[in-house]
């Protein structure tokens, strides 16, 4: 039984604590099975899931698809040793619902409620406690992952499958699917007590973020949380949160009220003070700041607008609706305005560079806010990882501290340029400073670069071995050529 966490009081108990069971995730797994039986061996393997977190067109199919319905779940979780058993699809909003009652939760949980375990391991995923705890894929002792071939491989560090552990981070289901994730909790409490800090100029931010990233506290507080937004080269903010069980004012940020506009102000520093399950999904009830974009941040709308819709699973409703109707477009010609050319992505670039970069995002690219977060390589590494490139996919070094920026929005089309101009500036500013970005949306990269960055040479060689007859498209296929 799931128990609701809003309000639940973190308790302990010795016992490994049944969800779905055992039972269900073995049926749903036998519906898996059958399902890729029934795919045309001509065909490729796909999932048969009707939700996306992905920004990327993919080809149309006939074919049928994966059933990994039963697959969703909290399997069990071990309180003692801080473990939880997931199904692949499994939600970071079930499994935060199902692990705070015990006052814990993942290490990393990704800034959107619907993403799921299997997602944000084979598609990345990043949040607030990266800079301490990694990336979600760090959190994972054990998968069970079919593969092209139709096998279901557990695959650990220190396996026979080891190269498939290590290379299945940032694969995008072209080495398979994950049916079954074991992955490690870390405790929290009840809740999270926020300090906005404010920066006048962005050297001073990145001064401040390398420093907080080394020591792990600010101004003599321990810092559990760190993330910033930029607003404009001369407004810019750091938000660390510090776990606490102190009582106090609570902000609710689930209704009205919009989060990312608290962390402005004048100067200095400002606190705040959530539940740890609303500071979890702070960034979810708008989308970040993307609701904005469909009235939702107006205060007329916002009163008529249900609560329970405040959501990204709702707002994906309406991008798709957009897409399938050009809303977006039609709206700006109706104005007299060009149509937009959609930029949507997260780069990766070291924090000796990230000044670099945002001045040239805040001259060259009409968007705000930018949001910001650090991370570094969780250690002791796993046992048997290379210790230069641990996760031969995504090229990030132990030892180092790199920031995540994300930018969501989209910048109005010139007559004539070519396709995707703007997402093509980013990716070579990206590339000029050492860094990469995330796969999730459009990309654009000649083949031999892309190899170059994510680890082509590594992936041919465990798709030869996991998918030998080529059921599953190939990575640059999937993300580059859409197909």
């Amino acid at each position: 039984m799931i128990v609701s966490a809003r309000n639940a009081t973190p308790a302990r108990t010795p016992t490994t604590v049944p969800i779905a069971g055992e039972a269900a995730y073995q049926e749903g797994l036998a519906r898996l099975r059958d399902s890729y039986r029934a795919i045309p061996p001509n065909a490729r393997v796909r999932l048969a899931k009707k939700t996306s977190n992905l920004f990327r067109a993919r080809a149309a199919t006939d074919a049928p698809g994966l059933d990994v319905s039963g697959l969703a779940s909290v399997i069990s979780i071990d309180p003692e040793a801080r473990t939880a058993d997931v199904g692949g699809m499994c939600t970071y909003e079930d499994l935060v619902a199902a692990t705070l009652p015990f006052g814990l939760a993942p290490t990393v949980v990704p800034q959107l409620k619907t993403i799921t375990l299997g997602g944000a391991v084979s598609g990345m995923g990043i949040e607030s406690s990266s800079f301490r705890a990694g990336l979600p894929h760090e959190a994972v002792l054990s998968m069970d992952i079919l593969t092209g071939s139709g096998e279901v491989i557990t695959a650990t560090p220190d396996g026979p499958d080891a190269e498939l552990f290590f290379g299945f981070p940032n694969s995008y289901g072209t080495l398979g699917y994950s049916t079954r994730l074991t992955v490690t909790l870390e405790p929290v409490a009840r809740y999270v007590e926020l300090r906005h800090v404010r920066f006048h100029t962005l050297d001073a931010l990145q001064e401040a973020m390398a420093d907080i990233v080394d020591a792990r506290e600010y101004d003599g507080e321990p810092v559990d949380y760190l993330d910033g937004v930029v607003f404009s080269a001369t407004e810019s903010y750091l938000v660390l949160g510090r776990k606490t069980d102190e009582p106090g004012p609570l902000s609710d940020y689930t209704g009205r009220e919009i989060y990312y506009r608290s962390i402005q102000h004048a100067d200095g520093v400002k606190r705040d003070r959530l539940t740890t399950h609303d500071y979890l999904w702070r960034w979810d009830t708008d989308w970040f700041w993307c609701s904005r974009a469909f009235g939702a941040q107006n205060p007329k709308i916002r009163r008529a607008w249900p609560k329970h819709l405040l959501r990204s699973s709702f707002y994906w409703k309406l991008v798709a609706m957009d897409r399938k109707w050009d809303i977006g477009d039609r709206l700006a010609a109706r104005k007299g305005e060009p149509p937009g050319e959609r930029v949507v992505q997260d780069i990766e670039v070291h924090i000796d560079e990230i000044v670099d970069f945002l001045e040239w995002f805040l001259d060259e690219i009409p968007i705000e806010p930018i949001w910001l977060c650090p991370l570094r390589l969780r250690e002791p590494l796993p046992p048997g990882a290379d210790p230069d490139r641990p996760w031969p996919l995504y090229p990030l070094e132990p030892r180092e501290t790199y920031v995540n920026v994300g930018f969501w929005s989209a910048v109005p089309k010139q007559p004539g340029q070519i396709e995707g101009r703007a997402n093509r500036l980013i990716e070579e500013k990206v590339s000029e400073l050492g860094g990469h970005k995330s796969l999730y949306s459009e990309a654009f990269y000649e083949r031999a670069e892309f190899d170059e960055l994510y680890g082509g040479i590594h992936l041919e060689k465990y798709k030869s071995r996991y998918d030998p007859e080529d059921r599953l498209l190939g990575l640059y296929d999937k993300t580059v050529r859409r197909q």
